[in-house]
């Protein structure tokens, strides 16, 4: 079949996903059956366009890079809300991938329950609506007979979440642990390498790892809800984020580091989840991981976890945690799945 895709948000995620989708168009059809016409664009600084007919994704990519806006789009029904896109286009797979907002998860919390209950698939990179309402998200999808597939939520395009629900079917997860945030990461590394934390902080924001405002990574909230999401998807945990015990980076010194280092351990911000009395409990915070450790070894700003199995025992997955290319990448391999299930079907 040929899906019918509409973007609701087309910043470096979505522009990310468009120029995948672009690139790869034939080969998606030759290799995975897999074809699309892009039908609508609802960016809240960009603009918004609709062709039940099809959009030229080419097009609005170049009209993005030159001006900043898509409603020069030379035809379609322009100035839809986002909502409005989701309620009256022909699209059948929702790209929520507006920003992340663990507060109050919106407005993409709103896209997806509106999305899911009218009968259409959502694919989303968005952490917020699903660290704090997975279980109602899933019930509306199961409910109205569609898909809400997350991979990029957590570790962006690698493939952790596929990996424990799908690769490791069948295995008893124990426990998670790992590495999730790259920011956090890339300033310890660079820390002991010697460098002070602000001054390991500046370079993480020049290089582009950082935000102007680092407060949801120094400070951990963005691991925090991943392993939320973790923690309810693959453990059937039923937490929020604000369950989770945190702890961020700001406070820790190059004593810190270096005393560390003499006891042949490293500083790593650690997102675990686990089973206690039945329950599934999460933390975030710096600990001394030992040189042991295959996570002791994860440097810069990339991530890791691993998965504490009953049959395999530790399952570890490396890779990149963050990039528009590697989150569009993520939309696409749920877009793919959900391509073969139907297809099986």
């Amino acid at each position: 079949m040929k899906f019918k895709l509409a973007f609701i948000g087309f910043g470096t995620v979505g522009q990310g996903l468009a120029k995948i989708l672009v690139e790869k168009r034939e080969l998606l059809k030759k290799k995975y059956k897999f074809e699309y016409d892009v039908v609508a664009v609802s960016d809240i600084k960009k603009g918004s366009v609709y062709n039940e007919n099809g959009l030229n994704l080419e097009k609005l990519l170049e009209l993005t890079k030159q001006t900043g806006k898509i409603e020069s789009y030379e035809s379609g029904i322009k100035g839809l809300s986002s909502l409005e896109v989701i309620e009256k286009s022909n699209a059948d797979i929702i790209l929520e991938v507006t920003w992340t907002n663990i507060e109050t998860g919106e407005p993409g919390l709103t896209h997806m329950k509106k999305a899911l209950g009218s009968g259409k698939h959502v694919v989303t990179t968005n952490k917020g609506p699903i660290a704090l309402a997975y279980h109602e998200l899933m019930e509306t999808a199961r409910k109205n007979n569609v898909f809400l597939r997350f991979e990029g939520t957590v570790l962006s395009g690698t493939p952790a979440l596929n990996l424990s629900l799908e690769d490791l079917a069948g295995a008893y997860v124990k426990s998670i642990r790992g590495i999730v945030n790259g920011t956090t990461n890339y300033i310890l590394t660079q820390m002991e390498k010697g460098a002070t934390y602000d001054e390991s902080l500046k370079t993480a924001q020049k290089l582009g790892y950082a935000e102007a405002d680092p407060t949801m990574d120094v400070e951990a909230w963005d691991p925090v809800a991943k392993i939320t999401i973790l923690a309810n998807a693959v453990m059937e945990g039923n937490i929020k984020p604000k369950d989770v015990e945190r702890e961020g980076i700001t406070h820790i010194s190059l004593e810190d580091v270096k005393k560390a280092k003499d006891e042949g351990k490293r500083i790593k911000l650690i997102a675990k989840a686990w089973r206690e009395n039945n329950e599934v409990k999460a933390k975030v915070s710096p600990e001394k991981v030992p040189l042991t450790d295959v996570l002791a070894h994860i440097g810069g700003p990339i991530n890791a976890l691993t998965f504490e199995t009953d049959v395999l025992g530790d399952v570890t997955i490396v890779g990149p945690g963050a990039g528009g290319i590697e989150a569009g990448y993520a939309l696409l391999s749920d877009m793919l799945a959900i391509n073969r299930y139907l297809s099986e079907m």
